[in-house]
């Protein structure tokens, strides 16, 4: 992703990328091992948010779930989440982000290893050092990756004790309903929405209260 501002809010679990003074903010929920999140970063309505983050219309927030682990079986989610926490420290948190959605093992192999997380690293300029890759092997930032599953699981509410589900859109704080789900993965629409959210957010806001209220 074009140089934008990356940074680690002061909840201690949310990733900030995008000009803090954006006026729209989405928020994601995800989880790396997650097939739906793939589809969503690789061919659905994230391309139209990094195009939409780089002009500085929209900032990203992102809350790294690894649920699936203790769904599946092995590490791979937290491995993920702690690498890309040490690639927030290098400035590098979007690009490796998308790398690692670009090649996501099977969701019922256990695929991200230390070995391949590191392979993946190389492909983003810049990441790899010798400190990047020790955060990696000694999952530095586990604190983080709890820290950023409990705080998954505190959004989901007391419907959804466990977490929303993944990946689950939140924009200006209302999220897109699980009946829309459809327009995460068609960029095009997602593109008019962002946009459409962007000229005349109030209609956004509005529409969702009405719907909140009536539920």
């Amino acid at each position: 992703m074009e140089e934008v501002p990356e940074k680690l809010d002061t909840d201690g679990t949310t990733i900030t990328v995008g000009d803090p003074k954006a006026t729209v903010t989405v928020h994601l929920y995800e989880d790396p091992r997650c097939p739906f999140c793939e589809q969503f970063e690789t061919g659905g309505g994230a391309p139209a948010l990094e195009n939409q983050t780089v002009q500085r219309a929209v900032k990203t927030e992102y809350t790294l779930a690894s649920f699936l682990d203790g769904r599946l079986g092995g590490t791979g989610s937290k491995k993920a989440v702690n690498a890309l926490r040490a690639a927030l420290d290098e400035g590098k948190f979007a690009e490796y982000h998308t790398v690692l959605y670009q090649y996501q093992p099977e969701e019922s192999v256990d695929g991200f290893t230390d070995a391949y997380l590191l392979q993946l690293a190389s492909q983003v300029k810049g990441l790899r050092s010798a400190r990047f890759d020790t955060a990696v092997k000694s999952m530095k930032y586990r604190d983080f990756v709890t820290a950023s599953q409990k705080a998954y699981e505190r959004a989901g509410g007391k419907k959804a004790p466990k977490g929303p589900g993944t990946p689950t859109v939140v924009i200006n704080n209302f999220p897109v309903p699980v009946e829309h789900n459809g327009i995460l993965f068609n960029q095009a629409i997602f593109t008019e929405l962002l946009q459409q959210i962007h000229a005349r957010p109030w209609e956004w806001e509005g529409t969702m209260r009405s719907r909140n209220d009536g539920s």
